[in-house]
């Protein structure tokens, strides 16, 4: 893929970036950065290009032998122990093997719904039956929210008299209401306690619940951007497609159909619109709460920004 052209970046002190970068004596070198993804995070083509490996589906068709032997190597790299023969491209290629299945925690495998690389398939499958079942959405939100069934259900009281084609975008607004209750409703610990900020060189200075409400902000507007192609464009398409006489004999296609339109938008969706902000995101100060803003003067009166991990 065109985004993942581009090299490396490694800490400060590093050797210049090659595309398989080996010492004087043919062994690739132990200084490669592998804590940190392989594209320059302060632009927006290089979280690009990170997200669009982190959530690569394929990564689900892995075998248990080459999760694990990508976690050898991985462990075996930051332990000095380099395996014969191994390139810099095999093992940025088992980092992020790893990273797809392993906690970053725990270093426990992860059940496979709640992986990154899982978020393409099961949301074009929740998503495309949600629009391809649009009329029913009484049913279909039962586990849903109150908010987000309320959403949907109002709306589509509001639609019954209307275009069908503008009924199709009722799963859209319920798909978005979901995000800004849900979310905070799941990190709302988070709101009550703060996360962690830290200066730019990662020495942690306290916790911010500002530093949260604006993680989680960042979050909600990726999420309801990265629903926004998938749930926009095929209700234009399908609308157009059920006029034609392949649907009409054959109605059953209209599910699949769906699902896979909104498939092939969530897979360059997903990733680009994770890369809207930066991972590790940064705010002002004067932005955080008083008692915060005394200690952070007391101990560091030079620092104008703290920065703190956004999440997911």
């Amino acid at each position: 893929m065109l985004f993942w052209s581009q090299p490396p970046v490694r800490e400060q002190g590093f050797q210049s970036p090659t595309n398989e970068s080996r010492t004087m004596s043919g062994e690739l070198p132990p200084n490669i950065n592998i804590r940190e993804p392989r594209w320059d995070q302060s632009t927006f083509v290089g979280r690009a290009n990170h997200f669009f490996t982190v959530t690569d589906p394929r990564n689900l068709l892995l075998t248990n032998e080459q999760l694990e032997n990508a976690r050898k190597i991985v462990h075996d790299y930051r332990q000095g122990i380099i395996s014969p023969g191994l390139t810099e491209n095999e093992l940025w290629r088992a980092k992020y093997i790893y990273d797809s299945a392993f906690h970053p925690d725990t270093g426990e495998k992860m059940v496979l719904i709640g992986r990154m690389s899982a978020q393409v398939p099961m949301n074009m499958t929740i998503t495309g039956c949600m629009m391809t079942f649009y009329s029913e959405l009484g049913t279909a939100y039962v586990s849903a929210t109150t908010g987000a069934v309320a959403t949907a259900l109002g709306l589509n009281a509001l639609t019954k008299h209307v275009s069908p084609l503008i009924g199709r975008f009722v799963p859209f607004a319920a798909v978005a209401a979901a995000n800004c209750i849900n979310i905070p409703l799941m990190r709302q610990r988070e709101l009550k306690v703060g996360i962690p900020v830290t200066d730019e060189n990662g020495t942690r200075l306290g916790e911010s619940a500002q530093a949260a409400k604006q993680a989680i902000a960042q979050v909600v507007v990726s999420r309801i951007l990265m629903a926004a192609p998938g749930m926009a464009i095929p209700p234009f398409i399908m609308n157009t497609l059920e006029k034609k006489a392949f649907l009409k004999r054959f109605p059953w296609m209209s599910a699949p159909i769906q699902v896979g339109l909104v498939g092939f938008c969530l897979v360059f969706a997903t990733p680009l619109c994770c890369a809207l902000f930066p991972q590790n995101s940064s705010m002002s100060v004067t932005s955080l709460e008083a008692e915060l803003q005394a200690k952070i003067r007391e101990s560091h009166p030079e620092l104008r920004r703290v920065y703190f991990n956004k999440g997911l």
